[in-house]
């Protein structure tokens, strides 16, 4: 017998409580200049208030695919609001940076068990027909949300304090939270499972070293050869094999079987560079708009907010599509637009006009929302369901990864590129030479974007649309 779901309701909630989550992730990171003045902090110590959300992030998500097993869909639901919303009230109230700093910890924890299972339950609750205006929908979460992150936050703090940035938040918890109570159901069934104490500790490890390597790399720069940034890389690195190589046994905490399915390989490796692409863009683009052409934080924060509002809306939109042509005549046209918005990327200058910002990053968010929904909907759709969770677990920790690789990277790149162009000027600390030189930087940095972005649209050339057989569910409007 066909099960029920009122998935409109289901989805409202989880993902009314995930936007408040990935809103948080990046909402401080433009409060951090102030946050340092208020708490009498270094740059180094008040960096920690993204990248131990990061961190946090990228150690508990591998543990969600044995937990999604162990534990029922409610329970889980419960427990990650409850640390998300006790997080976002210490926020709110924080007077000292310790505090805030705890705060950011329960807020990750919360939002590394709500965004798989986000994941997991949209794969049991719709049919493979509608999955992708589904996760069309979840770009609200996983794009628009961090997108709107930095821009709303530069406005709170222009008329406001930060501390405005988590009681506005507060309200839509509350939402998701009755929402949910009311209206989740348990999708899944709850078997006997004990978590692999040995896969545990190098999960730990390993994900934990590579983002806080990889972060710690990007907040120094040219920080690669810091022997701190080394040596978290490379035992990253090792415990990440030998976590691999265990996972080989009858309970694995990540099932690594999903790689092969090769449309889950192609579609995780598009949503990575979809990750990239908008980390990067966040990251440099307000810096280069800051240093090199002058512009102040509210100015900013209103210069990405159209772009982000776009993005958000063309997500739902692009899911459609891919329900309706599959992912080739969605993905294609979106990669053909991010490579040809980065080329004209590296031709900008501190003469360039705010509208050609603006409608820059509008295309590029554009074409970004045409590659995401239809790139991780046709990468799970060819799980079978016993996979779910895990590829829901995989996907969504990779992500982060990503996200903490490319920020470093570029961090690097940009640095590398400053550094060069002012070697060679007369006047290095001429206000008009760091402007040049942060252009040079920025310039390298959509350039190798560019590269990264050609690669991406030859694999997409391989790309076919997934076939799943569980179609055991309807839905209920």
């Amino acid at each position: 017998m066909e099960k029920k779901y009122n998935t409109r309701a289901i989805l409202a909630s989880l993902l009314i409580c995930g936007f408040v989550g990935m809103f948080s992730e990046t909402a401080l990171s433009i409060a951090l200049t102030d946050l340092m003045e208020v708490f009498h902090i270094s740059a180094a110590t008040a960096q920690w208030l993204v990248t131990g959300y990061l961190l946090t992030l990228g150690i508990l998500m591998p543990f969600t695919g044995a937990l999604m097993q162990m534990f029922t869909t409610r329970q889980l639901f419960i427990v990650s609001t409850i640390s998300l919303t006790t997080g976002t009230i210490l926020a709110a109230v924080s007077i000292n940076f310790e505090m805030l700093m705890f705060s950011r910890v329960l807020q990750a924890a919360g939002m590394g068990l709500l965004l798989p299972l986000i994941f997991n339950t949209i794969l049991v609750i719709f049919p493979p027909e509608k999955r992708g205006a589904a996760m069309g929908y979840c770009g609200l979460v996983l794009s628009f949300a961090p997108a709107m992150g930095p821009a709303l936050s530069g406005i709170i703090i222009e008329y406001l304090s930060w501390h405005y940035i988590f009681v506005l938040l507060l309200p839509l918890l509350g939402i998701g939270m009755l929402f949910g109570l009311k209206f989740l159901e348990n999708v899944t069934e709850v078997r006997k499972q004990t978590i692999d104490i040995p896969s545990a500790i190098l999960s730990t490890i390993g994900f934990g070293s590579i983002v806080f390597g990889f972060s710690h790399a990007g907040e120094a720069g040219s920080g690669w050869t810091n022997p701190l940034v080394m040596t978290l890389i490379i035992v990253g690195v090792i415990a990440l094999i030998l976590f691999v190589l265990r996972q080989n046994n009858d309970r694995p905490l990540l099932n690594f079987g999903v790689f092969k399915y090769p449309m889950f390989v192609i579609g995780i490796l598009l949503v990575m560079l979809c990750m990239v692409f908008l980390t990067t863009t966040m990251i440099v683009l307000p810096m280069f708009m800051q240093t090199g052409a002058g512009l102040t934080v509210s100015v900013i924060g209103l210069v990405l907010l159209p772009a982000s509002i776009l993005n958000g809306a063309l997500q739902m939109v692009a899911g459609r599509l891919y329900d309706k042509y599959g992912p080739r005549w969605v993905i294609i046209p979106g990669l053909i637009i991010v490579m040809l918005s980065l080329w004209f990327f590296t031709k900008l200058t501190p003469a360039s006009s705010v509208g050609l910002m603006i409608a820059l990053y509008m295309i590029l968010a554009g074409g970004i929302a045409l590659i995401w929904p239809a790139s991780q909907t046709n990468a799970l759709n060819q799980l079978p369901p016993e996979l779910y969770s895990h590829g829901s677990a995989i996907l969504t920790t990779l992500q982060q990864v990503m996200g903490a690789i490319g920020i470093a990277v570029a961090m690097s790149i940009l640095s590398g590129g400053m550094d060069k162009y002012l070697a060679t000027s007369s006047a290095p600390t001429m206000p008009d030479e760091i402007a040049n030189a942060m252009t040079a930087g920025s310039q390298n940095v959509f350039g190798t974007m560019m590269i990264i972005a050609v690669g991406g649209f030859i694999i997409s050339l391989f790309f076919r649309r997934s076939n799943s057989s569980n179609g055991e569910v309807r839905n209920m409007h």
